[in-house]
């Protein structure tokens, strides 16, 4: 694994060890690796805000900086009833949330276009939580309208000419979807904060990802689409959160 170039190969062999079943199926699991595959497609999940999240090869693979963004939410509105993880991929952000929230009253919504994210997305969020597949808001039931206190987004914001400058392991074994944010990387950005303020209750919050250079465009976009905006960083993850606030009157 080390002469594939896998820079943590000792961590990672001790992982593969641990989750192979057989030796046939560990030596399958050393070569899809070494192949290039994502190390938590190859065992099939990834750890995120201390879950276990299930992930199946043509998934995009939760990041840990994206934690900084579950934190974010939480920390800002512990007393969310309605909670919505949009572009869910895994359902990463869903079930962080789900977990982090107290009380067990949360109702949980969960959509995105790719068919095998959806399916992802049902193992690992909770009973009782929703996951519908089509693009961005289309799917959610319009009862949910002015309703949402927490609108996490976990959209793509790559911007087209730098996808191929990814690691493999993402722009081969992830879906572009999920990579691709358009020319300068916030297109479907923008589709979500010219829609958010409509699914939002009054002092709901959006939050997004997006890179430190991009956070001027963003903050104008969320501003654009009638909230408040606001951003955060976490240097320790490398993350910067904009967050767009409705008006509470």
């Amino acid at each position: 694994m080390r002469e594939a170039g896998c820079v943590f190969a000792e961590d990672e062999a001790e992982l593969l060890l641990s989750a192979a079943r057989t030796p046939a199926e560990l030596t399958a699991m050393v070569e899809r690796r070494a192949c290039g595959h994502p190390l938590e497609h190859v065992v099939g999940w990834a750890e995120f805000c201390g879950l276990r999240i299930a992930v199946e090869p043509g998934v995009f693979v939760p990041r840990r900086r994206t934690e900084f963004l579950v934190r974010r939410a939480a920390s800002t509105r512990p007393d969310a009833g309605v909670v919505v993880d949009l572009c869910c991929g895994s359902g990463a952000v869903g079930a962080a949330l789900a977990a982090a929230l107290p009380g067990t009253g949360v109702e949980l919504y969960a959509s995105d276009v790719e068919p095998v994210a959806v399916r992802c997305a049902r193992r690992n969020l909770p009973r009782g939580a929703r996951v519908l597949e089509g693009d961005l808001f289309e799917p959610l039931p319009g009862g949910l309208r002015g309703r949402v206190d927490i609108l996490a987004a976990n959209v793509p914001y790559v911007p087209t000419e730098e996808v191929g400058l990814l690691p493999a392991e993402a722009r081969v074994h992830e879906p572009l979807v999920a990579l691709d944010g358009g020319t300068d990387g916030l297109d479907v950005l923008r589709r979500v904060t010219a829609k958010a303020g409509g699914w939002l209750a009054p002092g709901g919050i959006l939050l997004f990802e997006t890179s430190e250079h991009q956070a001027p465009d963003a903050l104008a976009a969320v501003a654009d689409g009638g909230l408040v905006p606001g951003a955060d960083r976490c240097d320790e993850r490398y993350a910067t959160v904009v967050v767009g606030t409705k008006p509470a009157g």
